[in-house]
């Protein structure tokens, strides 16, 4: 199972962020575990600079932007194929 984290204060663009990650998992059909991360301290373990951010397996895939859902889908299909 994949584990995506959104990294980010909860604000709008977080959510976003969020949905557009649950759309991509929903698209593809993968299963993963999708947890909202707020605690800044965890934000440098990523070298994250900019919220909201995305991770996908422990990977910073995208900082400081709202990310496309096919963009995201390409990341998920990534981690997929590597995780196998």
């Amino acid at each position: 199972m994949l584990k995506i984290k959104v990294l980010g204060p909860g604000c709008a663009n977080c959510q976003r962020v969020e949905d557009v990650a649950k759309a991509a998992v929903a698209e593809l059909g993968v299963e993963a575990e999708i947890e909202k991360v707020t605690d800044r301290a965890v934000f440098a373990q990523y070298n994250l600079l900019a919220t909201p951010g995305l991770v996908i397996n422990e990977k910073l895939v995208s900082g400081g932007r709202i990310p496309g859902q096919n963009e995201v889908m390409v990341w998920v299909g990534k981690a997929v194929a590597a995780a196998v």
